[in-house]
């Protein structure tokens, strides 16, 4: 018997219209003093001030930190936990998008177990459970919620980085689309096209075995029976919604599509993990300060053409939950497939090449470097890379040259 299957989750997992109202009965089962991790533009909203007056009605006392920053720069969570150590709090709440809920596991982090940041950098570097976290997305694309992974900005360092490890699972993921109807259309095609990327690239993932030890010694796994459901489920959702969401930022029903995407799309590459679109968005992300949903979404294309030798059938898959018909065999799909996601990025307003995104032409070959060192990432892809081979993809994304990628 070869199936097999792994995955990482939260204790309890809340979506629907006006779950937000369940968060007072949701965070009294954890204590009753809750340190609160967003932003400044959240905090602002009367949606916050109901939320907060709503874990007031139910005797839970609040410190609330609005100062989280995009990409989580190091030396802010210091200054975030810093205001918390006194309150001694039971529990910490994230609202906000992704960085507001990468900040709340950080500060969970550094209350439990104290230290510096750095000191947990990579994967299963935290010694043990933190303080739990409730995750309360307001935007659809991260999937940070129910991910084992926080993003980094280390000024010491070029590249982003992460500390990866279950611990860092929210107790409770708590979506409410509703909390996504004002995000203007450009962010909700980044954040739907990241989303997306995640999902196709955890089902192309590398199929690693059922080694018992797999899951043990490594945080992101590659492919497997779970991840392949929500990923495939998340494919469906984001393929029929984040168009129309585009669109129209009032239809509630493809709204609730696109979030219930990036959560699925979570499960898969939480577990799952994701590969090169990612690795080479790291180097391009230092150079360009794009968001990072842009350019794994402007890689897309380009790595899926890549892998084409390797995962046409998944590719193929692909294409089927995206609602292409059968188009001849399995590689006449994944063309099509191929074809088909550049067309939604294309009509959401995803940038097309490196060159569009703003990578100097004469950094290809440091971007192929860094990418190439990103081993977590690079290990997961189904076609193995070498430094050739990886200056050809990131010249091709650059020149917008797919036929380039399939040599």
């Amino acid at each position: 018997m070869s199936l097999f299957a792994a995955a990482r989750l939260p204790r309890e997992i809340l979506f629907g219209k006006g779950q937000r109202h369940a968060l007072p009965a949701v965070a009294a089962k954890y204590g009753r003093r809750a340190f609160v991790c967003t932003d400044e533009r959240f905090a602002a909203t009367s949606q916050f001030a109901e939320i907060l007056a709503g874990l007031h009605s139910a005797a839970i006392d609040t410190l609330v930190y609005d100062r989280t920053l995009p990409d989580v720069p190091r030396d802010s969570v210091a200054a975030c936990i810093a205001e918390a150590k006194d309150f001694k709090p039971d529990m910490v709440i994230g609202i906000g998008g992704g960085s507001c809920l990468d900040m709340a596991k950080c500060a969970a982090l550094l209350l439990s177990h104290g230290g510096r940041l750095e000191d947990y950098y990579g994967e299963f570097k935290v010694p043990g459970p933190a303080l739990p976290v409730i995750a309360v997305p307001t935007t659809a694309g991260t999937g940070s919620e129910v991910t084992p992974v926080a993003v980094i900005s280390d000024p010491d360092r070029t590249l982003k980085v992460g500390i990866a490890s279950p611990h860092l699972i929210a107790a409770v993921a708590l979506c409410d689309p509703d909390l996504t109807a004002t995000c203007p259309p450009s962010l909700t095609a980044i954040a739907g096209a990241d989303a997306l990327t995640h999902a196709i690239e955890a089902f192309t993932a590398a199929k690693r075995g059922v080694d018992p030890n797999l899951p043990q010694q490594h945080v992101f796994i590659g492919k497997s029976a779970l991840t392949d459901h929500f990923a495939l489920l998340a494919i469906r959702l984001l393929g029929r919604g984040l168009e129309k969401t585009y669109r129209d930022g009032s239809d509630e029903t493809a709204r609730a599509d696109v979030m219930m995407g990036a959560l699925a799309a979570g499960c898969a590459f939480g577990t799952a993990g994701t590969a090169a679109a990612h690795a080479v968005q790291y180097p391009v992300g230092a150079l360009t300060h794009t968001p990072h949903g842009l350019g794994v979404a402007t890689m897309l294309p380009y790595v899926m053409s890549y892998n084409l030798p390797a995962a046409a059938a998944e590719i193929a898959e692909v294409g089927t939950a995206l609602g292409l018909s059968h188009q001849g065999d399995a590689d006449a799909l994944a063309h099509a497939t191929i074809r088909e996601v550049s067309r939604l990025f294309g009509a959401i307003g995803i940038t097309p090449t490196l060159a569009e995104l703003g990578l100097p032409e004469d950094k290809i070959d440091w971007t192929a470097e860094q990418a190439l060192g990103i081993d977590r990432l690079i290990k997961n892809n189904p076609r193995p890379f070498d430094l050739a081979t990886m200056r050809r993809l990131v010249r091709a994304a650059y020149d917008g040259d797919m036929s380039a990628t399939m040599m």
